[in-house]
């Protein structure tokens, strides 16, 4: 059996809700970006392409494993019911990084604020929840057959958290216990998508690898973060080949509502 089908097959045996069934489109999707992440290309992939648990998501990543698809060293994560395939060296070394006051631009968008204002790590615990996350990952074992729950992670802004683990050269957050609306409304945002198409089998796939937002009134501040990283994802695409064409866009958009 070829690869694709191999990679479809999977998806549709674990994935599969009362809800809703994977497409080829979408089962070729998470096999791109299960792909992205095992590669080193990006650190995580938060699963959301239908309602499928935290542990049918670890039973299909270890039937990709059990084939040979991905590697051995990739783990679930379940914060508060949302799973993420973790490749646990390239984001230990993430969350190490923010220890060391690197890691991602925090943008505090409390719904409060005027216009959304950058902020240091520490505020919302940022830098103790990454060390929470850090000895998590450092004591997991890879033959686990669950997946590995952080177990204040109800307690998180899991937005921030996010942005944390999906490596994104910004992450926002807000003071959830006065509201979880935030000050984006109408604010104009840069957005920066960045696509690749995975070849296998002789066809090809594209994908989006990432999608994050960053207000325009911060960017003149961050751009150098942001340059940075574009170069650090280069570097990273250029040291694999399973995924090819690598386009980084950018746009400006201005929503009535932004949900976090």
């Amino acid at each position: 059996m070829q690869t694709q089908a191999v990679f479809v097959a999977a998806a549709r045996k674990c994935l599969s809700t009362k809800r809703k069934c994977l497409s080829l489109s979408q089962s070729l999707d998470v096999a791109a970006q299960l792909s992205a992440v095992d590669q080193a290309v990006k650190p995580a992939l938060l699963y959301d392409a239908n309602g499928a648990s935290a542990e049918q998501v670890h039973q299909y990543l270890r039937l990709c494993q059990s084939s040979q698809l991905v590697s051995e060293s990739l783990v679930i994560l379940d914060l508060n019911g949302n799973s993420l395939i973790v490749n646990p060296r390239v984001v230990r070394y993430n969350l190490a990084q923010v220890l060391q006051n690197g890691g991602p631009v925090v943008i505090d968008v409390c719904l409060s604020l005027e216009k959304p204002t950058i902020v240091d790590p520490v505020v919302g615990g940022l830098k103790s929840i990454a060390q929470d996350l850090l000895d998590l990952l450092r004591g997991l074992d890879t033959a686990n057959k669950v997946p590995y729950v952080a177990e204040r992670s109800d307690e998180w802004n899991l937005s921030a958290v996010f942005g944390l683990l999906l490596g994104y050269p910004v992450t926002y957050w807000f003071d959830q216990t006065k509201s979880f609306e935030n000050c984006l409304s109408m604010t104009p945002l840069m957005v920066t998508t960045v696509h690749a198409t995975w070849r296998v089998d002789a066809t090809s796939h594209k994908c989006c690898l990432y999608s994050f937002s960053i207000p325009t009134v911060v960017q003149n501040e961050i751009q150098s973060n942001l340059e940075d990283w574009k170069l650090g994802l280069q570097e990273r695409f250029q040291q694999q080949n399973v995924l090819k064409d690598l386009t980084v866009c950018q746009s400006v958009v201005t929503l009535p509502s932004v949900c976090l």
